[in-house]
């Protein structure tokens, strides 16, 4: 992706995606402080949402306090399975960039009927539904997106809630603009034509790797940007049974491949289907692999920037226009009351 060409810059989706370093170096951690204050040892914490408002920024969450070791106990699911769950005593926090997705507008005027008074709104809009029915809201500072497909915002989210618990651990976040310098390396890296021309052609794209948010929030970005079917197969899911459904003409692309299970996904996949597999990495994959900077904590974000930068190539490819979609929404479900 180049910022100065037209074909990019005519797209306020590539603009957006650009944007993302300046938003990782602004990014204000004193503004999570009293969210961090808030956490207690004594309960459960709940982070929910739907769409992109969850899957990468709750489930990198999660993944890195268990890579760490951590004394709190932290889950995830949507708004709508979470109206089951008993989160009377939880600290809830509820992601929506619009501030009016109906699943959690449901769930916290459920929990705050019930005398929950730990909900704890992150959106990018001021006066919604959703600061209404918080305790306290973080306000995104990354602005306006106008693609239906959201990206930096997800960023944003996602720093939030590593201010919050690295602030909670008596951390920092530090290296942020360098962090950002990564993000762009891997947006702007040039990727082969015929890559490109592999996955445009592809009947499914699936994307493989850690239930980290970074492959299954690609999945979502493949619907929205290049209007293909796809798919997420969490860690090996790829070799324990997918493959009987599989055709030669569909593509995986490999987030972080497990060095070790390279050689059985080439056995069950190059070679038993006959398919492409494409890695994005720091290092040489046996795969065609798209090379992306090393940046330590922040790596999850550098895979995302290079996951958009080959959805977008692709798009392109396709003659698709990367900011609308033949039927998704903005909002996906969006609550109608006041």
């Amino acid at each position: 992706m180049n910022r100065k060409e037209a074909k990019y810059t005519d797209f306020s989706l590539c603009n957006e995606m650009m944007e993302t370093p300046t938003v990782m170096a602004g990014f204000d951690t004193a503004a999570v402080e009293p969210f961090a204050e808030r956490l207690s040892l004594g309960k459960h914490i709940f982070l929910t949402g739907e769409g992109s408002s969850r899957i990468l920024p709750a489930k990198r969450a999660l993944y890195n306090l268990q890579k760490q070791g951590t004394p709190l106990a932290v889950f995830t699911d949507g708004g709508a399975q979470a109206m089951e769950y008993n989160l009377a005593d939880a600290l809830v926090f509820g992601a929506s960039n619009s501030g009016k997705t109906k699943e959690l507008i449901r769930l916290f005027t459920k929990l705050k009927s019930g005398g929950n008074t730990n909900l704890f709104g992150i959106t990018a809009n001021k006066g919604t539904p959703l600061e209404k029915l918080s305790s306290m809201t973080h306000v995104l500072s990354c602005g306006t997106e106008n693609a239906v497909a959201a990206t930096k915002s997800v960023v944003e989210q996602g720093l939030f809630y590593d201010a919050l618990f690295t602030l909670f651990s008596g951390g920092s976040l530090d290296h942020l603009s360098q962090a950002g310098d990564g993000v762009q390396a891997a947006l702007e890296t040039e990727i082969d034509p015929h890559v490109i021309k592999t996955i445009a052609e592809a009947g499914t794209i699936y994307f493989a790797g850690r239930n980290n948010g970074v492959a299954e929030e690609l999945t979502l970005k493949t619907n929205e940007i290049t209007h293909k079917k796809s798919d997420f197969l969490e860690g090996t899911y790829a070799v324990h049974g997918i493959e009987e459904v599989m055709n030669k003409n569909d593509v995986v692309i490999i987030i972080d491949p497990f060095e070790d299970e390279e050689a059985k996904f080439a056995e069950c996949l190059s070679e038993g289907v006959g398919l492409s597999i494409i890695a994005v990495s720091t290092r040489k994959t046996r795969f065609p692999t798209i090379m992306i900077p090393e940046s330590g904590y922040y790596q999850n974000y550098v895979e995302l920037a290079a996951g958009w930068n080959i959805l977008v190539e692709t798009g392109i490819a396709l003659g698709i226009n990367l900011d609308k979609a033949e039927r998704a929404r903005k909002v996906g479900n969006e609550f109608m009351g006041e």
